[in-house]
């Protein structure tokens, strides 16, 4: 789906995500050890969706209050819990096919309901104002420089 331009930078990110899970899903499929699966859900939180949550929640999901909003912050959180769940303690496969679903599901909900929602109704001149943001917490290429490809070996 083609996005605004104000908030495109947001879409990539959804990308990362996206792929995320796939390697997540991959890495079960070819019996990766789920600790080396969990070290990367630690990794990709700290390095990249924490930040992402944060930015949506700041420019969007915090000023413009709406149920799609409530449920993108429910999400955020819930997505949270399941990270750090997994993170500090032994976490199963099952644990590990959630997390890919929830990310999943969070991903499409926001690019296919929430965004077009959002891009109709915020004025132009605020959707002006959060591209601008975006753009300089953005002027660096998203990197997913995780070491151990356990989603290939």
């Amino acid at each position: 789906m083609k996005r605004s331009d104000y908030i495109v930078a947001l879409s990539r990110d959804h990308h990362f995500g996206l792929l995320f899970s796939w390697k997540i899903k991959q890495g079960l499929k070819l019996q990766a050890d789920v600790n080396r699966i969990s070290k990367y859900a630690g990794y990709f939180w700290t390095h990249h969706l924490k930040k992402h949550f944060e930015e949506e929640e700041n420019l969007l999901f915090n000023k413009w209050p709406h149920e799609g909003c409530n449920r993108a912050l429910k999400d955020h959180q819930a997505i949270e819990k399941k990270i750090t769940a997994i993170t500090t303690s032994k976490a199963s496969e099952q644990d590990f096919i959630e997390l890919a679903e929830m990310i999943d599901d969070h991903i499409r909900f926001e690019e296919r309901e929430l965004f077009p929602f959002l891009e109709q109704n915020i004025p132009v001149q605020e959707l002006i104002l959060m591209g601008a943001e975006l753009d300089k917490l953005h002027k660096k290429p998203v990197e997913d420089n995780f070491e151990d490809a356990f989603w290939i070996k």
